[in-house]
């Protein structure tokens, strides 16, 4: 291909400015398998990101290639005016993998464009307008779903979010309250509380803020409440015990729907559940699916019920391209691969054994505030000191970022403040890989430590 040097200059030219490069020196990428990145110059890379937790299964898993080469020779795309086995055999494939009554599918082509209907549907069925987020999630980009986006970096200087209310994030590490035994994760805070079995006193103050936006924000009838199982861009983001089930509850009581993002938690990723609306014992009432659902293939869903999908037959509503014949074997392919493969299971031995290996390095290093997740969805926070827990300056964070990659291992990063680090692997990561990244990652620690003093 191109020189490196020229690519450079090719893209300082044509492509647009605001999609911004990783690294001081970008990463000219060539090939790609299973949990390996290669780059131009032949550099082996262990991808802890999987294109923005995208590649669920691989890089270029053999099953999803070759089915997807299979239907490349056959047939690409009609549209929805026609039928074609493939929808047809993925919509029942995928809406057996959730519990009822959720069993009626929308394909689309992005997670914005998932939240996006999702948010026109609540609207729709409820015939009311107002949606509650929670601060620091991220549901997409578009014009629409921005109003529901609240983190400072995505926000443009335009209208939007007009009838989206944000409410405060039952964050139990950086947030007013939280302690020992919050989360449903395998590592929990630093913080410590007197909290007896059962009860979670966190909890029940995130939920009083809850029924405050209700009674101060909105009107007394609501359309719905959208949250992330697991906050993605924010940083792996966990929740108390049973505080989306009362949220839920709460939403319902005011004639609101509840929707689940599962863009970066769906099909596996967090271990216990193939779903991580499951880890909270709810049943949401849409759930927006991407990313993951077609490991790096451009396509999403919204999963609903048959009584709130009939709100869009009031008048014409099309896709183009979602459901084509090929994101549909896609798709199909994908999901084989995760039962196949045993990747949920995976995910759950293999991200259990990760967080509590990332956790003796919190347990050594001061800087190393908190490591929070669920099975492969882990988040690692940097802070100045433990007792203050303020974020690690955003330029110290990038040299440790710098580090792992120059070691050979990819991390994301995310948070307000860009201080945590976003671990998010294909879910077919080994326990050698994981003993590989942490050994890693305990040497660019050390190495920061090293320049500090």
């Amino acid at each position: 291909s191109y020189s490196y040097e020229r690519i450079q200059k090719i893209r300082e030219q044509y492509i647009v400015p605001s999609l911004r490069m990783y690294y001081k020196k970008p990463l000219l990428l060539h090939q790609g398998h299973m949990q390996w990145l290669f780059d131009y110059e032949g550099r082996r890379y262990l991808d802890l990101f999987a294109g923005i937790v995208t590649v669920s299964v691989g890089h270029c898993h053999p099953k999803v290639t070759m089915a997807t080469q299979k239907q490349l020779a056959r047939l690409w795309h009609t549209t929805n005016i026609y039928m074609h086995p493939s929808i047809h055999e993925y919509a029942e494939k995928l809406t057996s993998l959730f519990p009822d009554p959720l069993k009626v599918v929308y394909l689309t082509n992005s997670g914005s464009e998932a939240n996006d209907l999702a948010m026109f549907m609540a609207r729709l069925h409820t015939r009311n307008f107002d949606i509650i987020s929670l601060r620091g999630a991220y549901h997409g980009g578009s014009p629409y779903t921005l109003g529901l986006t609240s983190l400072g970096p995505y926000k443009h200087g335009v209208a939007n979010g007009f009838g989206c209310t944000t409410t405060m994030l039952p964050d139990v590490f950086r947030g007013p309250w939280g302690g020992s035994h919050c989360r449903d994760s395998p590592v929990q805070t630093v913080r410590k509380c007197s909290c007896s079995e059962g009860v979670c006193h966190a909890k029940d103050h995130y939920i009083e803020q809850f029924k405050d936006t209700l009674n101060t924000s909105v009107p007394k009838t609501v359309a719905g409440f959208i949250a992330e199982p697991i906050q993605g861009v924010n940083g792996a983001v966990q929740y108390p015990r049973n505080f989306l089930k009362e949220a839920y509850r709460l939403v319902r009581e005011r004639g609101g729907v509840c929707i689940a993002d599962e863009v970066q938690t769906g099909f596996g990723r967090t271990g216990t559940h193939f779903w991580g609306f499951q880890t909270h014992g709810v049943v949401p009432d849409i759930v927006t699916l991407a990313k993951g659902i077609g490991n790096g293939f451009p396509m999403a869903a919204v999963v609903t019920t048959k009584e709130i999908a009939s709100s869009l037959d009031q008048n014409l509503h099309f896709n183009t391209f979602g459901g084509n014949p090929l994101a549909s074997v896609v798709g199909a392919a994908v999901l084989d691969a995760i039962k196949e493969d045993g990747l949920q299971k995976n995910s759950e031995d293999v991200g259990t054994y990760m967080l509590l290996e990332l956790a003796k390095l919190r347990d050594k290093f001061e800087i190393v505030g908190d490591v929070r997740g669920k099975g492969l969805m882990i988040g690692v926070e940097m802070v100045t000191d433990k007792d203050s827990r303020c974020p690690l300056p955003a330029e110290k964070v990038g040299q440790i970022w710098e580090d792992c990659k120059d070691m050979g291992v990819l991390i994301g990063r995310g948070g307000l403040y860009s201080q945590t680090f976003r671990i998010k692997p294909p879910m077919c990561i080994t326990k050698k890989d994981v003993d590989f990244a942490v050994e890693v990652f305990r040497t660019a620690l050390q190495r920061h430590m090293e320049r500090a003093a």
